[in-house]
C-alpha cells in the first residue's frame, strides 16, 4: 500500500511544476498613449459612450463659462493694457503692468478653484503657461515673446498630429479606441482608419494654420495684432472642430451603440 504524500512534499512539487498560465504582458506604447489620450478626452467631457448633445459636449470641452474665462481673460487683459499703454514711437507698451495683470488674473482663477475645491487642471495649467510666457517676455524685454510658448505648442501639436496620421496611428483613433473599449482594433477597420486619419489631419491643419497666420506678426513685433489673432483662432476655431470630431465619432459607433 502506497503511503499518501506528505503536505510539504506536495507543496514542493507544486512550486517546482511550471505554470501553465501565461504571464501578463506589459502594455505597449500605443496602449499607454491611448489610455492617456482617452483619459484626457473623458475628463474634458468627450465620451462617445454617453448620450449627450453636440452642444453639451462642445461646451464641456471648453470648460463652461469658467473654462472660457480662464482661457480668454488673461490674454485679453494683456492685449488691452499693452495697447492702451503703447508708445506710438516704439510700439512698446507697459510690459510689466500688462504681464502682471495677466498673471494676476490667472492666479485668481486658480485660488478660486482651490477655495471651492474644484478641478484644478485647467486653471493651474493656464497659470503655469501664463507665468512661463510672462517670464520669457520680461527676460527678453519684448512683448511679442509672451506668445512664444503658444507658437511652439502649435508647432509641436501640429507635427504630432500629422506624423501620427501618416504612420497609421492617428491620435484621434488612439483616444477613441480607449474610450470605446476597443484598444487598437479600429486599425483593422478601413472605414474607421479613414475617418480617424482625416480627423487627425484636420486637427493638425488647425495648429499649423495658427502658426502660419501668427508667426509673421510675431516676427514683425506687432503685439496687438498677434494677441488678437491668438484669441480669434483659439476657442472660436476649437469649438467647431470639437463638434465635427464628436459627430464623426458618434456616426462611426452608432451601430455599435445600438
Amino acid at each position: 500500500m502506497t503511503s499518501p504524500e506528505r503536505p510539504d512534499e506536495t507543496a514542493s512539487d507544486e512550486r517546482a511544476r511550471p505554470s501553465t498560465t501565461p504571464p501578463a504582458s506589459d502594455p505597449s506604447a500605443s496602449d499607454l498613449l491611448s489610455q492617456a489620450l482617452g483619459g484626457a478626452a473623458r475628463r474634458a467631457g468627450l465620451d462617445p459612450a454617453k448620450e449627450q448633445t453636440t452642444g453639451h459636449v462642445v461646451w464641456a470641452a471648453m470648460g463652461g463659462w469658467r473654462g472660457v474665462l480662464e482661457s480668454v481673460l488673461p490674454g485679453l487683459v494683456f492685449i488691452v493694457v499693452f495697447t492702451v499703454t503703447m508708445d506710438p514711437a516704439t510700439r512698446e507698451g507697459n510690459l510689466w503692468l500688462s504681464l502682471g495683470l495677466s498673471v494676476g488674473i490667472a492666479a485668481v482663477f486658480t485660488l478660486v478653484r482651490l477655495v471651492q475645491r474644484s478641478t484644478l487642471t485647467a486653471a493651474l495649467g493656464g497659470l503655469v503657461a501664463t507665468a512661463a510666457a510672462a517670464a520669457l517676455a520680461l527676460f527678453t524685454g519684448r512683448g511679442q515673446d509672451n506668445f512664444v510658448p503658444g507658437l511652439i505648442t502649435n508647432a509641436a501639436y501640429g507635427t504630432g498630429m500629422l506624423v501620427s496620421a501618416l504612420v497609421g496611428w492617428s491620435i484621434i483613433g488612439l483616444a477613441v479606441g480607449f474610450l470605446m473599449n476597443e484598444g487598437t482594433a479600429w486599425r483593422k477597420d478601413p472605414r474607421k482608419r479613414r475617418v480617424f486619419f482625416w480627423l487627425t489631419i484636420a486637427w493638425a491643419a488647425l495648429f499649423f494654420a495658427r502658426l502660419a497666420v501668427q508667426l509673421p506678426f510675431y516676427l514683425n513685433g506687432d503685439v496687438t495684432t498677434l494677441g488678437t489673432l491668438k484669441l480669434i483662432m483659439g476657442l472660436p476655431l476649437f469649438a467647431p472642430l470639437v463638434a465635427v470630431t464628436w459627430l464623426a465619432v458618434r456616426a462611426l459607433y452608432r451601430r455599435t451603440d445600438a
